[in-house]
């Protein structure tokens, strides 16, 4: 009897402490978890040490207790099972499965990335999202000594805004206590092209998050609901109603027992109710925007150009093996989010072969192939136009600037703002645009990219018309510190833009006076071509201009 209790309390033993471990740990209840395989070793390693420990044997005991084999036996076979199942799985046996887990097509950049107006281009990085989410949260006096900003900050679309967004957490143990019963109330949102900084407030808390304890830990309530599910790294993200959500993506492992990462599914779980839904990848709403992790797009097209020619080959010759290079960006494309990277050969280069964008929703990806500097280069470039200023480049975003693919990179000073921005043409590094606004920033590169041949002038294919009439009004201004007089004429309602660079003999007329005009129609104004004077109060004028002019203004 005595026998058979100690038996069931050695199994309530190692039942309590699994039951512990597994609280603590969460590993999934899947084959092809490594957890799993670790946790089953722990057990028998448990049950081993609690048999040699109630056996109380001697050293030679040990070695021919048929129970002890038996159990050192499982983790052996255990352990040899892991190992063999990594090796299987790995690229170095794998390696054209793992090239092709990815699907790359080619793209155009001038047709699939249009154009973006100034108030959609994120400004600002993580960094300085961080710097201005801190900012407002300090200036909250009813909620700074209770929460803090979660790190998180999710770079969404939100109402075809980029904007990122974090929840609050509980500043510590005890404010959990003093505040679980009513949740987190707010998370922030910063609008990455405006700047602007919003603590949204929710009409009940947020009950599920990373900063909870117990059973509503946010991973704790998805692995108790999800026993089997591996899930890789969760994001925050808001719907277009503003509701809070994380967004769970679920592991598909495609080679082996523990290789080639995508994503199979993706659980929707409500940060205020818990509840959740479930989806096939596919299937997913459209309105979430990151079910792959930039980490897990860029390793898969790490793998899809280092393995074209096998695994031996990417370590050994490397013939047309690329990579991704250091460092990433966002693009908001057609209510998406894209990974943006450049490519580079697995030389290491200083110059990029192309760039490739990933879906952060459905995987899919575009490579084009745009020679030019790397994002390294790019940034050392922009800092060295404000070098006696020290400023320090962002990682840079890329953007179509007429055509032409161009990083865009914010300058920070020391304390983190960000103060001007540049442009950085990316197949002519050296042609390198800095602003205070991203407007002057613009107008600059596009200067630049007309003195360097980038950009022609359009043909000016408007007819030369001609009018004669008498002066009805006339009146003087100044464009980039030039006079110009502004007519118009009897019979017309047009305005008429006389620049007195090129004609000066209109300081001679005045209201009353007629004159030939020729002239191109504008959006604005016209732009005058030459200009006769028919009549001045009773005398010729010494001087008309019939010369032409390029200024160009509109009607």
């Amino acid at each position: 009897m005595r026998h058979v209790k100690g038996k069931i309390l050695t199994a309530l033993t190692v039942v309590i402490l699994a039951g512990v471990y597994y609280y603590a740990a969460l590993p999934a209840i899947n084959i092809h978890s490594a957890e799993v395989w670790v946790f089953l070793l722990i057990l028998v390693l448990l049950a081993a040490a609690i048999f040699i420990k109630k056996k109380n044997l001697s050293r030679y005991e040990l070695r021919e207790s048929k129970g002890l084999k038996v159990i050192l036996g499982i983790a052996a076979v255990l352990i040899v099972v892991y190992l063999a199942g990594a090796l299987l799985s790995s690229p170095v046996i794998n390696a054209k499965k793992y090239q092709q887990l990815m699907t790359v097509e080619t793209g155009e950049f001038a047709t699939d990335i249009e154009e973006l107006s100034f108030d959609q281009i994120p400004l600002l990085d993580r960094d300085s999202a961080t710097l201005l989410g801190n900012r407002k949260m300090g200036s909250m006096v009813d909620m700074v000594s209770q929460f803090e900003v979660d790190e998180l900050y999710s770079q969404i679309n939100y109402q075809n805004r980029p904007v990122r967004v974090s929840p609050l957490k509980y500043a510590s143990l005890i404010k959990w206590f003093t505040n679980q019963g009513e949740g987190i109330p707010a998370y922030i949102k910063i609008d990455m092209a405006t700047q602007d900084t919003e603590l949204v407030k929710l009409e009940q808390g947020m009950k599920y998050t990373t900063s909870d304890h117990f059973n509503r830990n946010i991973y704790r309530h998805l692995r108790f609901k999800y026993p089997t599910y591996i899930f890789n790294d969760l994001s925050f993200e808001v719907d277009d109603e503003g509701t809070p959500y994380w967004i769970c993506p679920v592991k598909k492992y495609n080679i082996g027992l523990f290789g080639g990462v995508t994503i199979g599914r993706v659980v929707l779980c409500n940060a205020v109710t818990g509840e959740t839904q479930d989806y096939a990848i596919e299937d997913a709403p459209q309105w979430i925007d990151r079910a792959y992790s930039a980490d897990l797009l860029v390793e898969l097209y790490d793998y899809y150009g280092s393995l074209k020619h096998g695994f031996i080959n990417s370590i050994l010759g490397q013939k047309d093996c690329l990579r991704t290079t250091e460092g990433y960006n966002y693009l908001a494309i057609d209510d998406d989010v894209w990974v943006y990277t450049g490519v580079t050969s697995i030389t290491g280069d200083q110059s990029n072969v192309g760039f490739v964008l990933m879906n952060q929703r459905t995987m899919e990806t575009k490579f084009y192939e745009v020679e030019g500097a790397t994002e390294a280069s790019a940034m050392s470039s922009a800092e060295g136009q404000v070098q006696n200023l020290h400023y320090t480049a962002t990682f840079p975003l890329l953007l179509n600037i007429s055509g032409e693919p161009t990083y865009f990179i914010a300058l920070k000073d020391d304390a983190g703002l960000v103060k001007m921005y540049a442009m950085v043409n990316v197949q002519r590094y050296q042609i390198v645009a800095v602003g205070d606004t991203v407007s002057e920033c613009e107008e600059n590169y596009t200067a630049l990219m007309y003195e360097n041949g980038i950009k022609e002038t359009p043909e000016d294919t408007r007819d030369v018309l001609s009018i004669t009439a008498p002066i009805t009004k006339i009146a003087q201004g100044v464009i980039d510190g030039n006079s110009h007089y502004y007519i118009m004429v009897e019979g017309s309602d047009d305005i008429f833009d006389v620049s007195v660079v090129d004609f000066i003999d209109i300081i001679r007329y005045d209201v009353g006076d007629e004159v030939t005009i020729e002239y191109k129609e504008g959006e604005q104004s016209n732009t005058v071509l030459s200009l006769n004077g028919v009549e001045k109060a009773g005398s010729t004028p010494d001087n008309t201009g019939e010369e032409e002019t390029e200024a160009e203004a509109g009607q």
